[in-house]
């Protein structure tokens, strides 16, 4: 095949049986090499996967003799015809597993020197040395899928929303100073020394700007910024799915929301999720869980004793009813098991996010256990 002026035809990760006995034109980086002496198989990488092409010298012996000095990362363009791979060299790991391309032409477009990881497996890299080379970093076929599900979610959500008569508007980055849960983000003003643009915490005042003019399904995958400290559920700058509607009620919002959850969760995951979800009230979630957004994967509700133990004698409960507190408790399943050492670090633990102790007792079918047992 002649020559470089051929374009790319497909992308690696999308060739398949569909494909055999075609013409194809490929560029990407060189995953792997592995000469068998007579062929030489290189795994070609591209944002969509991984094909391997075959370098035969009875095919093309200048294609041959040019794959055998490649290495890692280079980035070339062949061209070829696609084959079936004979029944023992299928590999059910890639989904183009049962393909490969007998290359007639190879060009090398860039070479590469050694990278300063492995590119090939996640492998034990810092996270310093990623974001260094993060260019690197984003090549890794790990980090390839996390950005293609993350394109293919957004691509859900507009198309679903879309239909559901949102529009999708753009707000502004550069706003004034508005009182939220978090400091701001200050710019300067290059026009207007000493005054300061503030980046938004959220689109909230310009959504409901957007209400009150009649835009009434608005939606916007919208970047936010808050100048907080570091925490799990916390992030500097962060992206939401950010939604507003007039003249409805919270059925509305729960219908819309689960909806496109629904829809997301099976495109993306193949998970059919059953609606509509179980629904919480803030009085039920504090109840049960003593937080108002309970993980509920855990099934450790929360059990009111407080009429139970009335009068029971244990000062420490008395005293918290006498106060109109309550006496709560966790059905720990097989908590008999614990050790008093596992007890104690659970107790340690507790005492760490504020209480004053762990009252505990140990139900076993003959006997319960604890300090405290004289009291009941």
């Amino acid at each position: 095949m002649e020559k470089s002026n051929f374009q790319r035809t497909d992308y690696c990760g999308r060739i398949g049986e569909k494909n055999i006995g075609e013409a194809v034109v490929l560029l990407g980086w060189v995953h792997r090499i592995r000469d068998h002496g007579g062929l030489t198989f290189v795994d070609l990488r591209d944002r969509e996967g991984i094909v391997q092409v075959v370098f035969n010298p009875e095919v093309d012996k200048e294609s041959f003799e040019k794959a055998f000095k490649l290495k890692g990362e280079y980035i070339i363009k062949i061209a070829g015809k696609v084959l079936k791979r004979p029944e023992e060299s299928i590999n059910p790991e890639l989904a183009t597993g049962t393909v490969e391309v007998s290359a007639e032409h190879l060009e090398v477009i860039n070479e590469s020197n050694i990278p300063p990881f492995e590119i090939t497996q996640w492998g034990d890299v810092t996270e310093n040395l990623r974001l260094k080379y993060r260019y690197l970093d984003l090549r890794r076929p790990q980090m390839q899928k996390n950005l293609g599900v993350r394109n293919k979610t957004n691509q859900i959500i507009r198309d679903y929303l879309s239909k559901m008569d949102f529009w999708e508007i753009e707000t502004p980055f550069l706003t004034k100073s508005t009182p939220e849960g978090a400091r701001d983000y200050i710019v300067p003003s290059r026009l207007y020394p000493s005054y300061f643009f503030a980046l938004p915490q959220s689109p909230q005042l310009f959504k409901q700007i957007l209400m009150v003019s009649g835009y009434d399904r608005y939606y916007q995958i919208v970047k936010c910024f808050r100048d907080e400290d570091l925490r799990a559920d916390r992030q500097p700058e962060f992206t939401q799915i950010d939604i507003e509607m007039s003249f409805i009620d919270e059925y509305d919002i729960y219908a819309i929301i689960e909806g496109m959850m629904t829809l997301i969760f099976k495109k993306i995951l193949g998970i059919s999720l059953k609606v509509p979800f179980p629904h919480l009230s803030y009085s039920e979630a504090m109840a049960l869980y003593g937080t108002d957004r309970p993980d509920i994967r855990f099934s450790l509700e929360l059990v009111d004793l407080s009429k139970d133990l009335t009068g029971c004698g244990f000062r420490v409960f008395s005293k918290a009813l006498e106060n109109n507190g309550m006496i709560k408790a966790l059905n720990v399943k097989r908590g008999e098991k614990f050790t008093r050492h596992e007890i104690d670090e659970l107790t340690e633990k507790a005492i760490s996010f504020g209480a004053k102790g762990l009252a505990w007792i140990k139900v076993n079918p003959s006997e319960w256990q604890s300090p405290i047992t004289k009291f009941f």
